[in-house]
Formats: structure tokens, sequence, C-alpha cells
């Protein structure tokens, strides 16, 4: 029945499949952050990280982030503070939080995204915005038939 209702893409009263994240809720938001920033000290990021974490947890979340090999630590010339950024390019875990999202809270269903993002009663969407939008799909339209 579940895989019945995942194939029309009725979800009635089901919870949506949550997209696995293999870091911890602080881990994510240190990472969105570092996205963000571009770069960042830990007393950089200490200030803009959700709940005001003490500098030590801080400093020993971004030592994980290392271990994990997800970031990097270099300490500029005469800096006493180390500096830290995403190894991976922003582009890339772009495209890895919007397949989170549409997983967790759309079914995994790109239609269910864009429908929300177009419903009037939510945002106003320009003109220009809305013949982009036809232009990109008129684009996949053309790639997807060859």
């Amino acid at each position: 029945m579940l895989a019945r209702r995942a194939a029309t893409g009725q979800n009635h009263g089901v919870m949506p499949r949550v997209a696995h994240d293999p870091l911890t809720k602080k881990e994510r938001q240190a990472m969105d952050l570092l996205h963000s920033m571009g770069r960042a000290t830990a007393a950089e990021l200490q200030e803009r990280m959700p709940d005001t974490p003490n500098y030590s947890a801080v400093r020993a979340l971004l030592g994980v982030l290392v271990d994990k090999n997800l970031v990097t630590a270099t300490q500029p010339e005469g800096a006493r503070a180390y500096v830290y950024a995403p190894k991976e390019p922003a582009h890339k875990a772009r495209k890895g939080a919007l397949n989170r999202l549409v997983t967790t809270f759309f079914g995994g269903s790109p239609v269910e995204l864009m429908a929300n993002l177009l419903d009037p009663a939510e945002r106003k969407i320009s003109g220009a915005e809305i013949e982009r939008l036809q232009k990109l799909i008129d684009e996949h339209k053309r790639r997807k038939g060859k």
C-alpha cells in the first residue's frame, strides 16, 4: 500500500521519508554557516550559530568536521586563530541540501516543491522570474527529448 501511495504521489497521513544526513544537527548548522560565510574563525562561527554554544564547543565541533574531512583549517601567518572553510564547493552543497529538502518535505517530488514555490498565497513571483522558469523547463524538455 505504501509503495502504491509513493508511486501515485498520495501520502495520506503518512510521514514523508526523511533524507539521511550523516551530520548531526549542530554539524549541519556549522556547515551551512560556513557555506554561507565562505570561511570563518571559531569565534565568527560562534556568533552566528543558533543558541550560541560556548567557544570550546564550537572549536570541538569544527575539529570533528575537520576529522570528517569536510572542513579545512588554516592558520594565516601571524594570526592566532585558525580559519575554517568547507571543502565541498557551494554548488555541490546546494544540490545536497535541495535533495534533502525535496525528499524530506515533498516526498521526493520536484513537482510538489515547485507547486509550493509557485503558490501565489505564499509569495509573489515576478513576470521575469516566471519567464526564466519557463525557459528552464523548455531547456529541460529539449535535453530530455534527445
